[in-house]
């Protein structure tokens, strides 16, 4: 699968996701974003670690995430859940997901 096709099916799998969808490699680039993650800062080429405050990035699993392949979830954030799920075929990125937990 070449870069434009991985980003096109990412944007046609999560532009309509409810949260923050990135697809990100291991150098914590984000090469695409749906437009929620876009509206906070998350364009593509930023690194993805420097957007926001450092409380967004608290316990980042993105490095564990490379290091075993192995899809990630956590709830260090109050209002949040995040994820890292690796992409079939592609093990140099990862998907990486955060959802608002309602109150």
């Amino acid at each position: 699968m070449t870069d434009d096709e991985l980003v096109t099916r990412f944007h046609e799998m999560w532009d309509g996701f409810p949260g923050l969808a990135r697809l990100i490699d291991s150098h914590h680039t984000v090469i695409a974003s749906n437009p929620a993650a876009q509206e906070r800062g998350f364009v593509e080429g930023a690194t993805c670690a420097k957007v926001g405050g450092p409380e967004l990035h608290r316990e980042c699993k993105l490095a564990a995430f490379f290091k075993d392949g192995e899809a990630i979830t956590d709830h260090v954030i109050d209002d949040r859940i995040r994820g890292w799920m690796p992409v079939e075929g592609r093990p140099d990125v990862c998907i990486h997901f955060a959802v608002m937990i309602p109150r």
